[in-house]
């Protein structure tokens, strides 16, 4: 299934580049601070939320038989769906959402019967999938009208006595007991959850089915999925930048991708264009495998990894070594490693803007940079080393390559870890940030610009191949 992935429409006052990166660094510096709670969680159930926001992807190890059900209903129904069809792949476009201030992509998905119109940013950092609902009880600002599932007849809400209720955590007044049981509550209630992201970003709501529709490239009329379980939010908060929702890519059995599965195989692509494209160009997201990735001469290969205490939702790789003009960097040995209690580990991650590499190794990798380049240094915090490369000719930056365990070599080009700060002015920066010792490193979207990604999870391994995302 492929779908397009379409620079944002102007909804909003447009931001300049300098506004944009800095909204992004300051949302993505609270990401890794909700993704390293995330992993205390996983390591050790203590800690403030850890009752409440355990994540759904760690009750889900324990009914993997009712996740196994999710997908097969749902792809039982799309099969009989008049509109589902028997394509192996569904190719959908994608948006960008940097002129409002945000590093992450929109995926324009309708919703419910009769089919109503939403933008959902697309996170392979978390699971759910859900939506600002109406009644809202206490919600972000969002462009255009909140789902209302009174208006769709094929929307119905998961019992609490459901076995999906348990793949989701309660809210924290239902925290202790059954969650079927006070306040005038049965079987038959509807099953609450709570899902959190980072300090500011959570969304509480119904735990429900939905028909989920997505526009698929060459293709007349639009692809119809019925029972999709989401959430459809009555309480959310965070940086959410307008979007009606979030759709959940990660490795999880709730994500958007997982119930998928049983139609196009556990993978899926995607091409990020240049975020400096013109508004027009759109990128690429495929569902299913891409025949034109798989044939592709310059495409690699690397494990994705899991441990008994990785957290379950995120694509982890493992780095042996970088290299910075063409010389390796001598980072500490392990400093990219899972420890043997969960911390630490490097993720693959769309919606974080930025790379950043845990601390002992960003030092000796920014060290190497400078080492290296001779322009004049500027300021601009939080981000460094910055340059003026104005003076004529051509700017020639250090080559950085990330080389993995198992051989293989991802080369990047200066366009994906230098970052120009506005199009009328000749400062670069390094487009990489660090993160404390212990913590995760995240390889985001920036760096993954012009690459055709492939998160095959059926095999356990991540693609990449450099492409020109634009013409795909």
């Amino acid at each position: 299934m492929r779908v397009k992935v379409m620079h944002r429409e102007q909804r909003h006052e447009r931001k300049s580049k300098k506004e944009a990166l800095l909204e992004s660094c300051a949302r993505d510096l609270s990401r890794v601070g909700a993704f390293h709670q995330r992993v205390l969680q996983k390591v050790s159930k203590s800690g403030f939320g850890s009752d409440v926001a355990i994540k759904a992807s760690d009750v889900a190890r324990k009914a993997s038989d009712v996740a196994l059900n999710i997908s097969a209903s749902a792809s039982a129904s799309a099969s009989n769906s008049s509109t589902a069809g028997s394509a192996t792949q569904v190719i959908a476009t994608l948006e960008s959402g940097v002129s409002l201030g945000s590093g992450e992509y929109f995926m324009d998905v309708f919703i419910g019967t009769p089919p109503k119109h939403f933008s959902l940013i697309l996170d392979t950092g978390s699971d759910l999938n859900w939506l600002q609902c109406s009644p809202c009880q206490d919600c972000y600002e969002q462009v255009g009208p909140k789902y209302d599932p009174s208006t769709s007849s094929s929307y119905s809400a998961i019992p609490c006595s459901s076995p999906q209720c348990g793949l989701v955590a309660p809210p924290e007044a239902e925290a202790a007991g059954d969650r079927c049981a006070g306040n005038g509550r049965n079987s038959s209630s509807s099953c609450r959850y709570f899902y959190w992201y980072g300090d500011r970003s959570n969304t509480t709501g119904d735990l429900s089915w939905e028909t989920f529709s997505v526009n698929v490239t060459g293709r007349r009329g639009p692809l119809r999925v019925p029972r999709v379980i989401f959430g459809c939010g009555h309480a959310n908060r965070g940086l959410f930048h307008g979007a009606a929702g979030l759709l959940g890519l990660g490795r999880g059995q709730l994500s958007f991708t997982s119930q998928l599965r049983e139609l196009y195989g556990h993978k899926f692509s995607y091409c990020l264009v240049d975020r400096d494209s013109n508004a027009s160009v759109s990128s690429t997201l495929v569902f299913g495998e891409d025949e034109r990735l798989v044939a592709h001469r310059d495409l690699q290969y690397t494990a994705l990894i899991q441990t008994a205490t990785s957290v379950d939702t995120f694509y982890y790789v493992r780095i042996a070594a970088v290299t910075v003009g063409g010389e390796r960097v001598h980072v500490p040995s392990g400093a990219f490693d899972i420890t043997a209690e969960g911390y630490g580990g490097t993720i693959v991650d769309s919606g974080t803007t930025l790379t950043y590499l845990v601390q002992p190794a960003y030092e000796k990798i920014r060290s190497a940079f400078e080492a290296k380049i001779t322009y004049p240094r500027v300021e601009f915090p939080p981000l460094g080393p910055c340059y003026n490369v104005s003076g004529g000719g051509d700017v020639k930056l250090p080559e950085f390559s990330i080389i993995f365990t198992d051989g293989a070599v991802w080369r990047f080009p200066a366009e994906n870890y230098f970052i120009q700060l506005d199009p009328e002015e000749s400062v670069v920066c390094l487009a990489i940030m660090g993160t404390p010792p212990g913590s995760l490193s995240i390889l985001g979207n920036y760096q993954q610009q012009n690459f055709h990604i492939l998160y095959d999870v059926d095999n356990s391994r991540l693609g990449f191949a450099p492409m020109t995302c634009a013409a795909i």
